[in-house]
């Protein structure tokens, strides 16, 4: 599988059950950055890409990531190897769960909590077989359920910080309500259709410890088919060639 070029970095996802896809972009390129954030973290990061793209983004002196598989472990570390961001990205070989029990072994000090987390997590929550286990386990929330990720990132996260996802529309008002019971709130919302005539199928979103207003906004990426809308140009020119 050819290696997918960006404009400012390469990714190579030969060894990657889950491929590089328009969620994990989305992400990359609408999670909110700012230049008081230091340390970042990306949890079930596989080829690496949202890290880069926030390496890419930000001034942020630490970009942390954490990968379960072992294959997409060491193709992450390559890719942020072969970035010239290299001195600022490092990914760990652990689950999420096992990294929150060791971060938080002793009470973390303020300095040592992240400014900015982020996940694509895995969404499948029934059991779906491809045949392929590392890609089913990449694509299952058996793997990182979402009650497991928000209590893990409210632990994490530092008392000014921001913690964004991308998951299902239908999972929105279930996984904002995990959120709350995590004292994490809703800040902003981006609600994604593919085209203006098909249904809402993503959702975009940030919280913080901090409760504020918010009006859930909308995204289309397409007009027809490989024309896409201005606002979805506007998100990702800085990462896609033909943009």
């Amino acid at each position: 599988m050819k290696p997918f070029r960006f404009k400012q970095f390469t990714v190579n996802q030969d060894k990657c059950a889950m491929k590089i896809g328009t969620d994990g972009v989305l992400l990359g390129a609408w999670a909110s950055v700012n230049n008081s954030m230091h340390t970042i973290l990306d949890i079930g990061t596989g080829t690496g890409v949202i890290a880069l793209m926030l390496a890419q983004r930000s001034i942020a002196d630490t970009i942390e990531a954490i990968e379960l598989d072992g294959d997409a472990f060491e193709q992450c570390t390559d890719n942020f190897e072969a970035s010239d961001w290299r001195d600022r990205l490092f990914c760990f070989h652990a689950g999420f769960d096992e990294f929150v029990d060791e971060y938080t072994e002793e009470e973390p000090e303020e300095a040592e909590l992240y400014d900015l987390i982020v996940s694509n997590p895995p969404f499948y929550s029934e059991e779906v077989s491809s045949g392929n286990d590392a890609r089913d386990q990449a694509r299952q929330n058996s793997s990182l359920p979402f009650d497991e990720l928000v209590a893990g990132v409210s632990k994490l996260l530092s008392p000014t910080g921001v913690f964004a996802t991308i998951i299902p529309y239908k999972e929105e008002e279930n996984f904002i309500a995990l959120a709350l019971e995590n004292n994490l709130y809703p800040n902003r919302i981006t609600q994604v259709r593919g085209t203006e005539n098909t249904e809402i199928k993503r959702s975009l979103l940030e919280f913080s410890l901090t409760e504020s207003e918010y009006t859930p906004k909308e995204l289309i990426i397409e007009l027809e088919r490989n024309v896409y809308t201005k606002e979805y140009i506007e998100l990702t020119k800085d990462f896609y060639l033909k943009m």
